[in-house]
């Protein structure tokens, strides 16, 4: 079987590539080009130190060792519409984005598995820490966390459609971050012992109020009130865009205990602040919502939202709603449910569907 696998210039996209190759498949890489290398007129990197020009170079190197063909396909122009454009318009309008899983879903899984199949690929492997699997009884594809759970990728996940499913492979998903790097070891990959990257790829210094400055220059002159819960204003502040909710550090006000960022209004350029405890909710809706199934639950029915990536996924009670949207209810309150991040719906270890916080 011919599979396209994603190589990143990692150790989890160069595994993929190597289980699948020793696995018999005839593999060809594929590195995704997702924006101009070249640095600002006075030499700083226009973007992040991810997705760089090293790494494409890294994923060459590594398809080399595994005797591979590698390609190299520039994907600038939908990455720029459909993750950053929507990276900075969230922000501005007050939401707190998570662009890995616009990547994911909307570039990855849906642009690459089109240039997949032009090479006459019937499946598409990569380095996520996922599992998919298919169930008789259902007769369904299913989306399950990976084996190693501090490493999981399922809730960037939560998008892909049946279609997408199908065939989608996650080699390393089985696997823990030690036995990847010893088996890329074993292998003599050039990445085995390469550092994992934890910045935003398009965010250099993960200066994120710059990055959306120089890409909106309107994005300048937002600044505002700061102000408490009672709405008394007890600051100014330079742009919505420059906090997210949950925020603690970086306020800039003195106050007897910690504030927190509770709420942002974009419009009317507000920022409220509060205590810890005002940051816990019980109730969230989400828009835009995926059914890993293809359909919504038939009723509400129990199970556990992830409201963001280092969130332990909490129970309650998940109600779809009209128009794409669901409501979940948990059990306890949860802290900083910001909109703009994804919710993800799980039963156990298996994602039911997801959607944007709203």
């Amino acid at each position: 079987m011919r599979v396209v696998v994603a190589m990143s210039g990692g150790v989890d996209s160069a595994v993929a590539a190597a289980l699948m190759a020793d696995a018999g498949h005839d593999v060809v890489a594929v590195s995704m080009q997702l924006y101009d290398q070249r640095p600002r007129e006075d030499g700083s990197p226009a973007f992040g130190s991810c997705c760089s020009l090293d790494d494409l170079h890294d994923a060459r190197r590594a398809a080399g060792v595994l005797g591979v063909p590698h390609y190299i396909m520039n994907f600038e122009r939908q990455f720029d519409a459909l993750v950053v454009d929507r990276f900075v318009a969230d922000y501005t309008s007050g939401r707190t984005p998570i662009p890995c899983t616009r990547c994911n879903s909307d570039l990855k899984f849906a642009t690459l598995l089109d240039r997949a199949t032009a090479l006459e690929a019937e499946a598409l492997a990569t380095g996520h820490y996922a599992r998919v699997g298919y169930d008789e009884d259902r007769r369904q594809y299913v989306l399950r966390r990976g084996v190693d759970a501090r490493r999981d990728q399922s809730y960037f996940l939560f998008a892909l459609t049946q279609a997408q499913l199908a065939k989608a492979r996650f080699p390393v998903g089985d696997l823990d971050k030690a036995d990847v790097r010893d088996y890329a070891r074993r292998r003599g990959l050039p990445v085995a012992d390469k550092p994992d990257s934890r910045d935003i790829c398009f965010v250099p210094d993960g200066d994120y109020a710059a990055f959306i400055e120089r890409r909106d220059a309107a994005a300048r002159d937002t600044g505002g009130a700061v102000v408490d819960l009672a709405g008394n204003e007890v600051g100014r502040h330079a742009g919505v865009h420059r906090f997210t909710v949950g925020q603690r550090k970086g306020l800039g006000l003195a106050a007897p205990a910690p504030l927190y960022v509770v709420a942002l209004d974009a419009v009317g350029r507000r920022v409220t602040v509060g205590p810890k405890a005002a940051l816990e909710r019980t109730e969230l809706e989400a828009g835009e919502v995926s059914w890993m199934a293809g359909d919504p639950p038939a009723e509400p029915r129990r199970a556990a939202a992830q409201i963001r990536y280092q969130h332990r996924a909490a129970p309650g009670t998940l109600t779809p709603l009209a128009g794409a949207r669901a409501r979940f209810v948990f059990d306890d309150p949860q802290p900083a449910i910001a909109p703009g991040q994804a919710a993800v719906f799980y039963d156990g270890d298996e994602v039911i569907g997801g959607g944007w916080i709203a």
